[in-house]
């Protein structure tokens, strides 16, 4: 099964000036948990629901705190050809859940673990012994 399978097309897209507090509302009513940050100085980007987490957690103000200073900017970037083994790879390699899918340059979609799992869970039931 292919990337392309198991992404959520649901991009959501925001900018650097946003608040966290503003991405996480924004997040919430998508049902998404992550964003596509872009920013014209830094390019496409990713802010996760942890690292709103992690602010907060710090006691960070997610009001005052916008979201550039919160963004994951060295992204590892998913093609809608890569085969689910390889997203799950990149994953696990590079220690985090969110590829951004990018086609032609362009965000096309999200692909998560919770999205690779469901696309192999029902393919790897238990066989009964």
């Amino acid at each position: 099964m292919l990337v392309r399978d198991a992404m959520s097309t649901v991009v959501l897209t925001i900018g650097p000036t946003h608040t966290l507090r503003q991405a996480a509302a924004l997040m919430s009513a998508r049902k998404v948990g992550a964003a596509v940050v872009h920013d014209p100085d830094a390019g496409i980007g990713i802010l996760t629901e942890r690292d709103i987490l992690n602010s907060v957690g710090l006691g960070q103000d997610p009001d005052a705190e916008h979201t550039h200073a919160h963004t994951t900017n060295d992204v590892v970037f998913a093609a809608p050809a890569w085969t689910l083994e390889e997203a799950a790879a990149a994953m696990a390699h590079g220690g985090f859940r969110h590829l951004i899918v990018l086609d032609g340059g362009e965000p096309v979609g999200i692909v998560s673990v919770r999205d690779i799992i469901r696309c192999w869970a029902p393919a790897r039931q238990r066989v009964p012994a």
